[in-house]
C-alpha cells in the first residue's frame, strides 16, 4: 500500500514538473499596442521639438511687435504640445496593459506556488509515514532477484531527487513572484511620473493657448497691412511658379529629346548588327519560318500590344533617369529635411489665413522655419537643373528623374546648373523672409507628359536629421 502511495503522489505532481521554472505565462488577446520603447522615443522627440521652437520663439520675441512668423511658432508648438499630451496618455494606456498582465502573471504564478506546497506536503508526509529503515530494508530485501533490487533502489533515490525538485520549484516560483511584484511596483510609479508629467503639460498647454490668443489679438490691428503683404507674397509666388514650370518644361523636353537620340542610336546600333549578322552568313537568304497552322487561331487576329499610357513620365526619360525617377520615388516619406533644424511654418495647398479665415492661402510649398545662416542640402542625389536669381532671393531647382525639388529664399548658392549633387551635399544658406525670420520655402514637382504638377513635400520628408 505504500508503494502504490509513493506512486500515487508521483503521478500527482507530473503536472508541476512539466513546466519548468521561468517559464513565461502566456495570456492570448487580441491587444495591439505601440511598445514601451517606441513611445517614449516618440515623448522624446515631441519634447525636442518644443525645447526647439522655444528656443526659436526667443529669437522672434526680440522683435517686441507680434510677428506671423510668432503666431506661426506659437501654433506649431500649441500642436506639438497636443501631441505630447496625446502620447502620454498612450504610455499610461500601455502601462494600464502592463500592469493588468503583471497581475494576471502574478495570480497564476501564486496559484502554482500553492499547488506545489501541496505537493511537496503530501511527499513529505508520505516520507514521514515510511520513514522507519525497517520498511526501506523491507522494500529491497522483497525483490525477485539483483536486477530488481537495483531497479528499487534507483527508485528511492528518484523519490528523493523529485523532492529535491520540488523544494527548487517553490524557491524558483517564490522568486518569480518577487521579482513580477517588482516590475509591477515599477510600473505603477512610472505611471504616477506621467500622470504628473501630463498635468504640467496641460497647464503648459493653457499657457500657451492664452499666449496664442494674446498674439492674434495684437495682430489684428495689422490685418489689413498683413492682407497686403499676403497678396504681395501671392504675387511673388506666382511669378517663381511660372519660373518653376518654364524650367521643368524645357529640362523635360531636353530630357524627351536625349530619350529619343539614345532610342535611334540603339535601332541604328541593332540594325548595323543584324546586317552583319546577315552578312557573315555567306550571302544565304534565311529560310523563311511559317507559322504553325491552327484551324482556331487562324481564324482570330493577333492580340495588339498594349500601348503605355499617354502621361507615362519614362516615356520622357532615358534608362539612367528612369531609375533615378523610381529611387527618388521608392524614398517617399523618408527624404531628408532640406535643414537639420526646423519646423513647417506654413503648410502646403490651400488653407485659411491664420487671421482671416475668409482669405485662403494657396502654397506649392512648405515653408520651414530654421536657424540664422543655417546650411540648406539636397534632399536626393541629382542633377542641378537650374540656379535662379529672383527679388535677390536664389532658388536651386535639383532634377530627379522626372521629379524635381526646389529650394527658395536661399540667400546664397554653392552649387551651378548641371552639377551632380548627392544626397545631403550643401547646396546653399537659409535667407530671411520678410519679417526677418530664417525661412527656407521647399517644393516638390512631378512631370509628365501633360504638365508639371506640385506634391506635399510633407508627405516625402521624414524626421528632421
Amino acid at each position: 500500500m505504500r508503494i502504490v502511495g509513493l506512486l500515487f503522489c508521483l503521478a500527482l505532481s507530473a503536472t508541476a514538473l512539466a513546466q519548468q521554472p521561468g517559464q513565461a505565462v502566456r495570456y492570448d488577446n487580441n491587444y495591439v499596442a505601440p511598445t514601451k520603447a517606441q513611445l517614449e522615443a516618440k515623448r522624446k522627440e515631441i519634447q525636442d521639438a518644443i525645447n526647439e521652437t522655444e528656443h526659436q520663439l526667443e529669437d522672434i520675441k526680440k522683435n517686441k511687435n507680434a510677428t506671423m512668423s510668432q503666431l506661426r511658432a506659437l501654433q506649431y508648438k500649441l500642436a506639438q504640445r497636443q501631441k505630447l499630451i496625446s502620447n502620454i496618455n498612450d504610455e499610461m494606456e500601455n502601462i494600464d496593459h502592463t500592469i493588468v498582465q503583471s497581475s494576471k502573471e502574478i495570480l497564476t504564478l501564486k496559484q502554482k506556488l500553492e499547488m506545489l506546497k501541496i505537493r511537496y506536503a503530501q511527499s513529505i508526509r508520505y516520507a514521514y509515514q515510511t520513514r522507519s529503515s525497517y520498511d526501506m530494508l523491507a522494500f529491497l530485501f522483497s525483490s525477485s532477484d539483483f536486477n530488481d533490487a537495483v531497479r528499487r533502489m534507483k527508485y528511492l533515490k528518484k523519490f528523493r531527487d523529485f523532492r529535491k525538485q520540488q523544494v527548487d520549484q517553490i524557491n524558483e516560483t517564490q522568486n518569480q513572484i518577487q521579482h513580477k511584484i517588482g516590475d509591477l511596483n515599477k510600473e505603477k510609479q512610472e505611471k504616477d511620473q506621467l500622470l504628473a508629467s501630463q498635468k504640467q503639460q496641460s497647464q503648459s498647454l493653457l499657457g500657451d493657448v492664452k499666449e496664442t490668443n494674446n498674439v492674434i489679438q495684437d495682430l489684428k490691428g495689422k490685418e489689413s497691412e498683413l492682407m497686403k503683404q499676403a497678396e504681395k507674397n501671392r504675387a511673388a509666388a506666382a511669378r517663381v511658379n511660372k519660373i518653376i514650370h518654364d524650367i521643368i518644361d524645357r529640362e523635360m523636353k531636353a530630357a524627351m529629346k536625349k530619350a529619343e537620340e539614345e532610342e535611334k542610336r540603339k535601332a541604328a546600333a541593332a540594325a548595323a548588327a543584324a546586317k552583319q549578322a546577315a552578312g557573315s552568313g555567306g550571302g544565304e537568304k534565311p529560310k523563311e519560318v511559317k507559322p504553325a497552322t491552327n484551324p482556331i487561331a487562324s481564324n482570330n487576329p493577333p492580340p495588339k500590344p498594349r500601348a503605355p499610357k499617354a502621361d507615362d513620365p519614362n516615356l520622357m526619360l532615358t534608362p539612367t533617369d528612369v531609375t533615378l525617377s523610381n529611387s527618388f520615388e521608392g524614398n517617399k516619406g523618408k527624404l531628408y529635411w532640406p535643414v537639420s533644424q526646423g519646423y513647417i511654418s506654413d503648410h502646403f495647398g490651400t488653407h485659411p489665413h491664420p487671421l482671416a479665415k475668409n482669405v485662403m492661402v494657396d502654397n506649392d510649398h512648405i515653408g520651414i522655419r530654421t536657424n540664422h545662416n543655417a546650411q540648406v542640402r539636397a534632399v536626393f542625389e541629382g542633377e542641378v537643373s537650374s540656379v535662379t536669381v529672383v527679388a535677390d532671393e536664389k532658388i536651386v531647382m535639383i532634377r530627379h528623374g522626372n521629379y524635381f525639388t526646389v529650394y527658395n529664399n536661399l540667400s546664397s548658392a554653392s552649387v551651378s546648373k548641371g552639377q551632380h549633387v548627392n544626397t545631403l551635399q550643401p547646396i546653399g544658406v537659409a535667407d530671411n523672409n520678410d519679417e526677418g525670420e530664417p525661412t527656407v520655402l521647399f517644393g516638390i514637382w512631378k512631370s509628365g507628359k501633360s504638365g508639371s504638377v506640385a506634391v506635399n513635400p510633407e508627405l516625402w520628408v521624414g524626421k528632421v536629421r
